[in-house]
């Protein structure tokens, strides 16, 4: 009888352990992001919940169902101009079972995922809604439950070439992407209210405003607003853009408040080449785990072949990476400390596009008090895109791609081209070097004071400008 006892003992008490498991966990805030092509609700929960969505029409809304919470916020505050919400309202079905219904001006199409705690942010439950174009079919809801969402791959495809104007002289498209944005804040700062998302987007914007003024090219931002863009997503619009250079902006961050200097990456086929550049990739290729990139993924079959032609179609770009990247660098010196005085290489996720030249510049640490307040400076942040300016103008002068207005002012002996630096890459040798650049074995040996054809990675050879114009 007394072990009998103990047992109804034991499951009251685990059965009050399972109460307390599962009790309601508070909505406490809602917050809203509107981006061009869709919006973005996120309830911030002090716990975990289930959830479900679903669709009505006549009129068009979203009812989200979410079990085991109360709402603990309201809706007022909620900016819901420019976005296809009218109006959001809840009822709290029973003591532990919420209802939040959407109302809509226009059909959507929404997928929703949860979300774990991390540094930044509690437990969240996130619902994306789509625009549809018009006359499009609705999807049914996605609904997704993960503490750590997969992050998308898709399989390598064309760049979309822009249509070459009627001379034949296009422009040369330069992809600007301003890091993290909306529910991913980016690196904080000793700074109140500055945010690294909003620092790139003031320097990526700028520096769109200085590559139109440039004939021959044009910029085009990948993030406009405050507003979360997956790291493939990225890609992507800068693919379908044309681009054919992408350059993403962020503003660094590290434990020692001291470190300074800006950075420039291209991608590591083979890793990182130092501490600091492997922790920074892996810091920055967290964003999508803190923005939510929901729950897109292939099956085992399309994510090796993806891979292999990533892998495959990748060499080809990485080289102009590096050769773009050391002359950003070397401009960015000329304006601010330099935190390394070479391109450092990392497994940067945004950086990994096969087919367009990629790299990441660090403007500074945002970390760092001085260069933090510097970073929020209009003069700073023009000096800088100046200088990045100047780094891609002299890239695609040596470099133009075929049919583009440059391309045209080099084959008609309009652009002055100086002697050029060649940073001599892995599996590189002095014949190839010299074949590359349409030159003779002797004139580069004589142009660098070499007795030899022997060379090593990272030596900086002098190409003579003679050569120059007729590279193609």
């Amino acid at each position: 009888m007394r072990i009998g006892a103990r047992f109804i003992v034991l499951g009251v008490a685990l059965a009050g352990l399972a109460a307390d498991v599962l009790a309601a966990s508070d909505v406490r805030s809602v917050r809203l992001w509107r981006a061009p092509d869709n919006t973005r609700l996120v309830f911030d929960l002090s716990g975990p919940v289930q959830h479900s969505v679903f669709l009505l029409s006549a009129p068009d809304r979203i009812v989200i169902d979410v079990g085991g919470a109360k709402l603990a916020t309201g809706f007022d505050q909620l900016a819901l101009s420019n976005t296809p919400i009218t109006g959001v309202r809840s009822a709290q079905r029973t003591a532990e079972d919420l209802r939040v219904v959407i109302d809509l001006s226009a059909p959507v199409t929404p997928k929703s995922f949860t979300l774990a705690p991390n540094q930044q942010y509690g437990h969240r439950l996130v619902v994306d809604l789509f625009d549809q174009a018009s006359g499009a079919v609705p999807e049914p809801p996605s609904t997704a439950v993960a503490t750590a969402p997969p992050v998308p791959v898709t399989p390598t495809q064309a760049p979309v070439k822009l249509t070459p104007v009627p001379n034949g002289k296009r422009d040369i498209v330069v992809a600007i992407d301003a890091g993290h944005g909306g529910e991913d804040p980016g690196a904080l700062s000793p700074v109140k209210g500055q945010y690294e998302k909003h620092v790139t987007l003031a320097i990526a914007k700028e520096l769109q405003r200085q590559i139109n003024a440039e004939k021959g090219f044009r910029a085009e931002l990948v993030r406009t607003g405050d507003y979360f863009i997956p790291l493939r997503r990225r890609t992507e619009i800068a693919r379908k853009k044309g681009a054919d250079l992408f350059v993403s902006i962020h503003a660094d961050a590290a434990p020692r408040a001291a470190a300074f200097g800006a950075s420039v990456y291209a991608l590591s086929d083979r890793g990182a080449t130092s501490e600091t550049a492997r922790w920074l990739a892996d810091s920055e290729n967290q964003s999508d785990l803190i923005g939510g990139a929901g729950n897109v993924s292939l099956d085992d079959k399309d994510r090796m072949l993806a891979g292999v032609l990533l892998d495959l179609s990748m060499t080809a770009s990485l080289s102009s990476s590096l050769n773009v990247g050391n002359k950003v660098l070397g401009n960015m010196g000329r304006v601010t400390p330099l935190h390394k005085r070479r391109v450092e290489q990392a497994g940067f996720m945004v950086l990994k596009s096969p087919d367009i030249p990629s790299i990441l510049v660090e403007t500074g640490f945002i970390s760092n008090p001085n260069e933090a307040r510097k970073l929020a400076s209009a003069s700073h942040q023009q000096a800088l895109a100046r200088s990045i300016v100047s780094g891609v103008r002299q890239f695609f002068h040596e470099n133009p791609p075929p049919g583009s207005y440059v391309a045209w002012l080099r084959d008609n002996g309009k652009i002055a081209l100086g002697p050029r630096e060649h940073v001599v890459s892995s599996g590189e040798s002095l014949a190839l070097i010299a074949q590359r650049y349409q030159i003779s074995l002797a004139a580069l040996r004589g142009a660098n004071g070499l007795k030899s054809d022997v060379i090593k990675v990272g030596q900086r050879l002098q190409v003579p400008a003679t050569a120059l114009a007729a590279q193609p």
